[in-house]
């Protein structure tokens, strides 16, 4: 999408309670990558992107963040350790705070939008007080063709990562945090530097917001074929949705965050965030060729006497990042809508290498497994995560649901009976072993067999049941070796497989039982359990 070059008047923040000391507004990305190098917020690459350091958050602090409590929220928001409240109280005082600290500064302002269907459109504007985080909204979110300084947007996010809340007096949990104020439309973030922080506020902010219009948000990537059909990956960080969809051979929609309404898919941003360790012009050509000029590049570090990004190196965090528009991506789909999906694919890094690296789902076990969420924290995704995590986390994303779970299962449910879908789980972590022992399931089988489900010769093959997960196994792929295809295959000891089985199941089965009162008898059947049938 092209932005107009305009230069634009200075918008007042007084409704905001802002008054700093100067404002830059709709800065172009080049201008503001000059200021971040001569205010040494970040340092030029050799190919033109711009690299800059996060500080000590390398990640999220999901127990940092917090929803107002209020007549909007009070009896909507699941509240627990996922949705804490904050009183308005204290929030209206700490955003006071927050904007006296602001107006001895410069801040960026800039005007944008998410959801890139236009009936669930919402217009933000980002105030940032560094000139990398304003880059970084202007990569993330959907760039207007006209914008109007003296509008007042639908929502707002303040962003002051050099200011730190005191913990005593302001009630956060320590000086950093994110706070979401639903009837001031407002998100409050401080002490942090990290820019994930940004993007995912306002990915919860629709994941309220958009249900009660019939639209259920996913925490998901997606892509379309030359046909036009649609294909849709769902899964935490580290999981492959980014790398799964930037696919030479598809039209890349988004990957990360889109909503599913009445006519189909939609991108709720402008912009790629793709993390980098690890990354190669080899297995992932298209994000590799998008970090290049104006891109942004966080906690990558450079080879020794040189300013040429080393993705290989993880001294600084494994949850290196890359933020691009949208349109770096070679034939990315513009505008960011597609048709529903045909397949739908859950992404699961499993650390135990039980997982099969492919199952195919009926409608019950895709309920079952997309209220599960299984997968594992990998290392740099979140504070303090420094080794896989095995972790169940409801529909791929419970870090940014602030309604029940149920209420986006039961969305999904009423989706998949709407079209004629196929719903595969992916193994996207171990085999032959659990993680320190086995290996990584190689990237190019993974896209193999997604080429096969999405082509339909997977349609064309026998099944064989797993012994306690009951997932339907393809006994045969084209490109991918015949004894990966049963994860027990890759095992050299067969009785510490099946243990390891067990051990899965029970955790499934464990972390299940909160939703047992109301899932259905059906869905219910779908849990893995011990069977007749033979490894």
């Amino acid at each position: 999408m092209k932005e107009s070059q305009t230069q634009f008047a200075q918008p007042s923040l007084d409704y905001l309670q802002l008054n700093p000391e100067k404002i830059y507004y709709q800065t172009t990305p080049e201008e503001l990558i000059k200021m971040a190098v001569i205010q040494q917020e970040g340092i030029l690459t050799d190919n033109g992107a711009l690299s800059i350091d996060t500080g000590i958050f390398t990640g999220r602090s999901p127990k940092d963040r917090y929803i107002v409590i209020d007549n909007i929220t009070r009896d909507r928001v699941n509240w627990g350790e996922v949705n804490q409240p904050y009183s308005t109280s204290k929030f209206d005082l700490l955003y006071t705070k927050v904007c006296r600290y602001l107006d001895k500064k410069t801040v960026y302002v800039r005007d944008s939008f998410l959801c890139a269907e236009n009936a669930s459109q919402l217009d933000l504007r980002v105030i940032t007080e560094t000139a990398t985080q304003n880059l970084f909204a202007h990569h993330m979110f959907l760039r207007p063709y006209v914008v109007s300084p003296a509008k007042q947007q639908d929502w707002t996010l303040v962003s002051a990562p050099g200011f730190k809340a005191d913990p005593i007096v302001d009630e956060t949990r320590q000086g950093n945090f994110t706070i979401i104020n639903f009837s001031r439309r407002l998100v409050l973030i401080g002490g942090t530097f990290y820019n994930g922080e940004i993007k995912k506020a306002m990915f919860s902010v629709l994941n309220f917001l958009l249900p009660f219009k019939g639209v259920l948000p996913m925490h998901c990537s997606a892509n379309v074929g030359n046909d036009g059909e649609t294909s849709v990956f769902f899964g935490l960080s580290g999981t492959g949705k980014t790398t799964l969809s930037a696919d030479p051979d598809r039209r890349l929609v988004g990957d990360d965050e889109h909503g599913w309404g009445n006519n189909g898919l939609f991108n709720f941003e402008g912009g790629c965030y793709a993390k980098t360790y690890g990354l190669s012009s080899e297995k992932e050509p298209q994000i590799f060729s998008a970090i290049r000029d104006l891109a942004m590049l966080e906690n990558v570090p450079f080879e020794k006497g040189t300013q040429h990004p080393d993705y290989q190196n993880k001294i600084k965090t494994e949850n290196g990042r890359a933020a691009y528009p949208l349109n770096y991506i070679p034939e990315a789909v513009t505008p960011a809508v597609a048709k529903p999906p045909k397949n739908v694919f859950f992404l699961s890094a499993d650390a135990f290498g039980v997982l099969p690296p492919i199952s195919k789902l009926t409608q019950e076990q895709a309920m079952y497994y997309f209220l599960s969420g299984y997968t594992c924290k990998l290392a740099g995704t979140e504070s303090g995560i420094n080794e896989p995590v095995p972790t169940f986390s409801a529909c791929f994303g419970n870090a940014f649901l602030p309604l029940s779970q149920v209420i986006y299962a039961d969305l999904l449910g009423k989706k998949l009976k709407q079209g004629n879908v196929n719903i595969w789980l992916i193994n996207t972590g171990w085999m032959g072993g659990s993680c320190g022992e086995g290996k990584r399931i190689p990237l190019a089988f993974t896209r193999s067999m997604i080429k096969a489900a999405m082509n339909g010769d997977l349609n064309k093959c026998s099944y064989r049941k797993h012994a306690v997960l009951h997932l339907q196994m393809p006994e045969r792929c084209p490109d991918v070796p015949t004894e990966m295809l049963s994860p027990v295959n890759q095992w050299s000891d067969k009785e510490a497989y099946l243990y390891a089985a067990y051990k899965l199941s029970d955790l499934f089965r464990d972390n299940f039982r909160q939703y047992v009162d109301l899932a259905s008898s059906e869905v219910k059947a779908a849990q893995p359990g011990v069977s007749e049938v033979n490894l």
